[in-house]
């Protein structure tokens, strides 16, 4: 009888709840979001596509996040990724830059664009008031091939 009685005590005790969370759940659902987030970041950086024109210049760097003024093969005006009018981007860079004239503008033009629209493009920018206006370019690499984005 106390050999009975020994064997449903110790049935009692294998049966406990566990108390520690399973964290299986949790590192699965964060390692789906770690790939998507891999494979969508990259697709993030630039919204209007256009044929960049190649050069060997090197690339500026800076601290800031620059605005992105992109002049697309028609002729079409992109304020980051929203399509602007000439006549509205001074104030929608204003409103953007709060004011401050030294902000970083980088126009990214398509290369078949007519040059006189580019130049309306940046006339408009820098008679606002804004002085640190770049043009973006496609580098080359060391053979004089235009370079891959991303490498």
């Amino acid at each position: 009888m106390a050999a009975a009685l020994q064997g449903r005590r110790s049935g009692r005790a294998r049966h406990r709840p566990i108390a520690e969370i399973n964290v299986t759940p949790m590192v699965d659902v964060m390692l789906v979001l770690l790939v998507i987030f891999m494979i969508a970041a990259p697709l993030l950086t630039v919204g209007v596509p256009v044929d960049l024109p190649k050069t060997s210049a090197s690339t500026l760097h800076g601290n800031d996040e620059p605005l992105s003024i992109t002049v697309d093969a028609q002729g079409k005006i992109f304020l980051m990724n929203t399509p602007v009018p000439l006549e509205q981007l001074v104030p929608r860079l204003t409103a953007i830059a709060k004011g401050a004239s030294d902000r970083r503008i980088f126009v990214r033009g398509d290369k078949s664009v007519d040059y006189g629209r580019m130049l309306q493009v940046m006339s408009t920018i820098n008679v606002a008031g804004f002085t640190h206006v770049a043009l973006v370019a496609q580098p080359l690499d060391a053979t004089g091939a235009p370079a891959q984005p991303g490498h």
